[in-house]
């Protein structure tokens, strides 16, 4: 079907436009499609092949398998084994901070992270509209509600001078708390997202909300081995997160953890995550509401093995990204390169078209030849579950809407 409709554009010489449900799509024509030819063959002579290229797949290639069977055979493929133990104690260590719980997902983590700092229903919580939707879906678990702040064009994360406009406007400081003038509600929390592994103006954001008295909860999904002024994320917030879905830099298939430097709220965290129950050799008690969140041995012993190879991924991604940048200068389309006084992990490259049209073009092209790319988020001030939510000016989330697209961003083997 693609193919017959290609077969039509590549004889016209003009744009058609078709509209569905309102929306404007603008096809085409084969003139225009070559136009993206060298940046096609240029992704296939890095990946070196001509077969379906994804976005980003994991690379297995140490002890893997080891460590699982490994696991397997001790029979402790649940939430307590020595791989849990293990990992939590090396991704502290690798982060700086100064405890690690290991988490079933990224989501759940967060969703921990915002109910042991605090929120509850009625409380707002900050975060950005261009996120993954499990940023917002974590603040509603809590039956809180977001407001969304603009972002930063280099970093693509939380503008700290947005921040500190909307609460200046919006805001006051009432007995310790952050109140919304507007609502009436405690702004309870801050949830900023480094964005595709780049840092956001993490320093600003934490220096604001220690101000406002917000509690700090940084969204670092994307962003393990990324560094701003040489401290890791997820380490400047009260309490940081971290996912290890099976697209993440390192997998464990699906798993989370939370970083803090508060062993209090370490503590809390695992004893909520481990369906609260208190420590007895055989009776079943649980003194609060608790989850199931905690990763099971099996996944950590998989990402064990995905830590001990991290270095080696995070130079190989630099180097791809340090590919990405030297092709794309000097043409229409603007490679993101990390932001100033950070250093990123480039989990996903990403590159910046002139406008929406050039960036549906440039859609069509890659993935008509199989190669995977993807626009960034619908902004979460889109969707009909947060259209109410309050909002800051969100001129950069909209402008880079429009114009921003993920690349092949895998290791290269």
């Amino acid at each position: 079907m693609v193919l017959r409709r290609l077969s039509v554009w590549f004889k016209r010489e003009s744009f058609r436009i078709l509209k569905t449900k309102g929306i404007i799509i603008f096809h085409m024509s084969a003139k225009i499609i070559t136009q993206y030819t060298s940046e096609v063959n240029f992704i296939r002579s890095v990946y070196k092949t001509d077969s379906f290229i994804p976005l980003h797949e994991p690379r297995f290639s140490g002890n893997e398998k080891k460590y699982l069977n490994e696991c397997i055979d001790s029979t402790f493929v649940s939430s307590v084994g020595k791989f849990v133990d293990e990992f939590e104690s090396k991704i502290a260590s690798f982060s700086g901070a100064k405890y690690a719980v290991a988490t079933s997902n990224g989501t759940s983590a967060l969703h921990i992270s915002l109910l042991i700092s605090g929120v509850e229903s009625g409380h707002e919580v900050i975060t950005q509209p261009l996120t993954f939707v499990a940023t917002c879906n974590a603040i509603n678990y809590c039956n809180a509600t977001p407001i969304f702040i603009d972002v930063d064009k280099d970093t693509m994360g939380m503008s700290p001078s947005a921040l500190e406009a909307f609460l200046k406007a919006n805001a006051i400081v009432k007995n310790q708390q952050c109140v919304n003038k507007t609502t009436g509600n405690i702004i309870k929390a801050c949830v900023p997202m480094h964005t595709f592994g780049h840092p956001c103006r993490i320093e600003e954001i934490q220096k604001i909300s220690k101000e406002w008295h917000i509690i700090l909860v940084e969204d670092s999904a994307e962003s393990l081995g990324s560094f701003h002024n040489g401290q890791h994320t997820g380490t400047f917030g009260e309490l940081g997160v971290v996912s290890f879905n099976g697209n993440k830099i390192i997998t464990s298939g699906g798993g989370g953890c939370i970083l803090t430097n508060s062993e209090e709220l370490a503590n809390k965290a695992k004893h909520i995550t481990t369906t609260a129950k208190e420590p007895h050799k055989w009776e079943y008690t649980h003194d609060m509401v608790g989850y199931n969140y905690r990763m099971p041995n099996l996944n950590a012993a998989l990402i064990v093995a995905q830590l001990e190879q991290l270095h080696g991924f995070l130079k190989n991604k630099r180097v791809l990204a340090k590919s990405y940048e030297e092709f794309f200068n000097g043409s229409d389309i603007h490679f993101v390169s990390e932001p100033k006084n950070s250093k990123s992990n480039y989990w996903l490259n990403s590159v910046i078209l002139n406008d929406r049209i050039h960036r549906d073009l440039f859609l069509e092209a890659t993935n008509s030849q199989n190669i995977m790319t993807r626009p960034i988020w619908t902004m979460m001030s889109k969707l009909p579950m947060f259209k109410d939510s309050q909002c800051g000016d969100l001129t950069n989330s909209k402008w880079l809407e429009d114009r921003v697209v993920n690349i092949p961003s895998s290791v290269v083997a």
